[in-house]
């Protein structure tokens, strides 16, 4: 499942025009990374909320800006788990 998240995350992060090569499980969503501010990183969580029907709250935006592209869909992967 982590692996369908992944590439559903690179490809909407490249629907939304972002530089998507060289993107690793070890980039950061935000600063120094992919660079997402945040009304990108909102739009990028609506995606993968419609798409895989997991919810993130307001206050978490921040957080998912600190986290790797490695977490992100580890954490999307785990909620997704938690719902079975």
């Amino acid at each position: 499942m982590k692996d369908e998240v992944r590439e559903f995350v690179i490809a909407s992060l490249q629907d939304m025009n972002y530089d998507v090569e060289g993107i690793e499980d070890s980039t950061t969503l935000g600063p120094a990374g992919v660079d997402l501010e945040s009304l990108a990183l909102a739009d990028l969580s609506v995606r993968v909320e419609d798409k895989f029907g997991v919810r993130f709250a307001d206050d978490e935006t921040e957080s998912l800006a600190l986290m790797t592209v490695g977490e992100f869909t580890s954490e999307v992967a785990s909620r997704l788990a938690q719902q079975v």
